[in-house]
């Protein structure tokens, strides 16, 4: 097109769009939509400004930032008016050559004129654009600032450009290093082209190692970071890379399989936690947030590793299960405030399995902290610890769903490595090239492996189901169900062996589980328990009120194999021993039918530490309380039992410390604004009216004219014509409106904007000009 011939504006060609195209518009780039512009005009405005060209940028994959860097190469400087272009897409098309097809091409052109970053000139041919314009921010959509996918570098192979790094000096290595560490850009008076070429700059601008942005300015090309950062490098071809999903042994239903049983592992796993913290509460930081001795404590407590806990303590933060607070309970008299669990939590652990993995599943990829962290230095060399309010980060939510997003789109089954999936996610989203490593992969995937979300490399049917869910839905019905049917149905039976083990080949009702919970210790988790039944396990129950034929009871009824005889013969040796001492409060007494037994523990070195004294040959009273009593003369060898004024037995488990939950306001993640379809279309209906109120009409009858604006009001709601008005509003803000005259009276006009049905009031006296349409 010849430079002379008018270029058509982004306004107009915004103004042509249908109202779908608008709304889609808007709903791709939402940042134009706040606060609703004035007309096309405004919007077209606003879509070319820098900073919403760099928003749109972050949605552009590595073909379309190669199209923008070609259209931007092809332009030149060939300015017109602020503009870019006319640019053909030969041009485009030929400085690209074979490594994108032709239909690829035209595919991103059609993308980024639907994002208005490009328009067409005016010139076309059937229904084929053959010139296009941009605004003079387009480069703003680039992730760097040098034509890195047209350099000469971008057409070589990782194995010559790592030769070639391997080649350079240790000067010149370092330099590439730093730049590869931290910001790619740097500043350099060896960047002229005029400077020394034996420097160290010059000659690697000379080799490509380097690109030039200005006379003081050289930018890292990624593809030689990647390699530096040992990352998979972008492809040379400009196609996309296929996620290298190997032969799998694994079906389907194995998969889920797997995952289920990680869930059942990190709902057991975080009731571990609780007890742990119910039992010894963690302390908080000065700077806030829970120590990584704490977690090694917690570690050692629960069998986990600390790394686990780490993630067990951030879920169950963000899940409300535990909170800082001052502990409720007179086990722990303190003042300072302690990570422990939330009133909230007894319910939780009340709740049925899919639910309750529901909710941390949720919790985890809305989690604005990245667990993974915990143990690392920050850029402060600070070790970043759990819940610490320094850690938040707001793309954490973004960054999950967005390395978990192409497992979702491949079948199932099908594994992937961190590699294949690095490579991918560099190749749609170019400018998170130094956020999406292989680190940030790796560990997101092990994460969502922990969870029963990943399994054996790919997506599980639950994992999928959750990516899928309404995240404002808090019922997760669906979710909950599809958790439910992947669970594998609940056993009423175990294996006792002769060695006290309790073979446990899958999970057991609740009911069941907690009785066996109460007289066996777990020694080993999984799809199949190991319990052992131990002297401490068994008195345990007893304590609780069981009776020995109870317990006897449980492992006739429900083990499959026959029960031990030494199992037996243990649990009426404890039954017998226990409760023959019976401890109360007195501050405590100690009573027992056989004087012989209360005489010796009379004569033990118990009896001096705690003060006993005998008021009858079976009865003893001590200034301790019940809980120490019972805990020392156990320690001296006896069994004693606890008991109320009644002599009832009483339950001697600690119920644990317990924090009231305080309602904490969820912070936002980072990250652009939404808008739905219908908002979308309000905005554009109001652009539509604003763009009515200032097209010239050929016929017309204005106040000017010598009409009385009453006049030509009543005369609107005689025929039911149209009205453009002209107002100022009480802040002298003036606007113009289409309007539907609905009534005249009081000084103020009441009428409709086109196209909403909304009444209006205008002050008469405000209305500067009137326009009978």
């Amino acid at each position: 097109m010849s430079p002379d011939l008018p270029l058509r504006s982004c306004a107009d060609e915004l103004a042509s769009r249908t109202d779908a195209r608008l709304v889609e518009l808007l709903v791709r780039r939402p940042d134009l939509a706040s606060p609703p512009p004035r007309g096309t005009g405004v919007l077209a405005q606003r879509s070319l400004a820098a900073a919403s060209i760099a928003l749109a940028g972050e949605d552009l994959d590595l073909l379309a930032v190669a199209v923008v860097e070609a259209f931007v190469d092809a332009a030149g400087g060939s300015h017109h008016h602020g503009l870019l272009g006319p640019v053909s897409r030969e041009d485009i098309v030929s400085k690209l050559g074979r490594r994108a097809l032709r239909s690829d091409v035209d595919t991103r052109l059609s993308l980024l004129s639907d994002l208005a970053l490009i328009w067409p000139s005016g010139s076309s041919t059937g229904k084929r654009t053959t010139s296009w314009l941009a605004g003079i921010h387009l480069p703003s959509a680039l992730p760097w600032r040098a034509p890195h996918l047209l350099a000469p570098i971008a057409t070589r192979e990782p194995d010559e450009i790592s030769a070639q790094l391997d080649g350079l000096d240790e000067r010149q290595r370092e330099l590439l290093t730093t730049l590869s560490r931290g910001p790619a850009l740097g500043r350099s008076r060896d960047a002229a082209p005029d400077a020394d070429p034996s420097a160290p700059v010059p000659r690697l601008l000379a080799a490509g190692l380097l690109a030039r942005v200005d006379e003081q300015t050289v930018e890292l090309p990624p593809q030689v970071g990647q390699i530096l950062r040992g990352e998979p490098p972008l492809t040379t071809s400009l196609k996309a890379p296929g996620l290298d999903g190997t032969s799998s042994r694994f079906d389907a239903a194995a998969v889920d399989a797997a995952g289920a049983g990680e869930a059942l592992e990190v709902l057991r796993h975080v009731g571990d936690l609780l007890d742990a913290l119910a039992e010894a509460p963690a302390a908080v930081l000065r700077a806030g947030g829970m120590g990584v001795r704490e977690l090694r404590r917690l570690a050692k407590t629960t069998g986990l590793s600390a790394t686990r806990v780490g993630l067990l303590v951030e879920l169950s933060d963000a899940a409300r299960l535990i909170d800082a607070g001052v502990p409720d309970s007179v086990d722990v008299l303190s003042a300072d405030e302690v990570f422990a669990p939330t009133t909230s939590s007894d319910t939780w652990l009340h709740m049925e399995p899919g639910r309750r993995w529901a909710h941390l599943a949720q919790c985890w990829l809305d989690l604005l902290r990245r667990p993974w962290q915990i143990g690392d230095t920050d850029r402060d060399g600070a070790i970043i610890a759990a819940l610490a309010p320094h850690a938040f980060d707001g793309s954490a939510t973004l960054v999950r769903r967005t390395i978990l997003a192409p497992l979702a789109e491949i079948d199932p089954a099908v594994p992937v490595s961190v590699e294949s999936l690095t490579a991918l996610l560099g190749w749609r989203h170019p400018r998170q090239l130094r956020r999406l490593t292989t680190r940030v992969v790796g560990e997101t995937l092990r994460e969502a492996t922990e969870l029963g979300i990943v399994a054996h490399g790919s997506l599980t049917t639950v994992g999928r189901a959750l990516l899928a869910a309404d995240p404002d839905d808090d019922d997760r019905a669906d979710l909950v169900r599809t958790m439910s049917a992947a669970l594998p149905e609940p056993i009423d039976y175990f294996l006792v062996q002769a060695d006290f083990t309790v073979t446990v080949p899958g999970p057991l009702t609740p009911e069941l589980a907690a009785r066996l919970a109460l007289v066996a210790d777990l020694e080993s988790g999984g799809a199949a328990s190991v319990y052992r039944v131990t002297e401490d396990g068994i008195r345990r129950a007893l304590d609780t009120g069981r009776t020995a034929a109870e317990l006897a009871a449980l492992f006739t009824e429900h083990s499959r194999t026959p029960v031990p005889q030494s199992l037996s013969y243990l649990i009426d040796d404890v039954a017998r021993k226990h409760g023959q001492l019976r401890v109360g409060v007195a501050s405590s007494f100690v009573r027992c039918d056989d004087a012989a037994t209360l005489t010796a523990v009379l004569r033990s070195d118990a009896a001096a530490d705690l003060s006993l004294r005998a008021l009858a040959p079976t009865v003893a009273v001590s200034g301790a309380p019940l809980r120490d009593v019972i805990d020392r003369l156990r320690a001296a060898g006896f069994a004693p039992a606890g008991e109320d004024s009644s002599g009832t037995l009483i339950d001697l488990r600690s119920r644990g410390v317990r924090v009231p939950g305080r309602t904490r306001r969820p912070p936002r993640p980072a990250g652009r604004g939404r808008i739905g379809d219908g908002q979308a279309a309000t905005v554009v209906n109001r652009m539509r009216t604003a763009d009515r109120a200032e097209r010239p009409v050929s016929s017309a009858v204005s106040s000017d004219s010598g009409e009385t604006t009453s006049a030509l009001i009543h005369l609107a709601l005689q025929t039911g014509r149209l009205l453009r008005i002209g107002y100022v509003d009480a802040h002298g803000g003036a606007s113009r409106h289409v309007v539907k005259a609905r009534s005249l009276a009081a000084g103020q006009l009441v009428a409709a904007e086109e196209p909403s049905d909304d009444d209006l009031r205008f002050a008469l006296h405000r209305i500067t000009r009137v326009e009978l349409l």
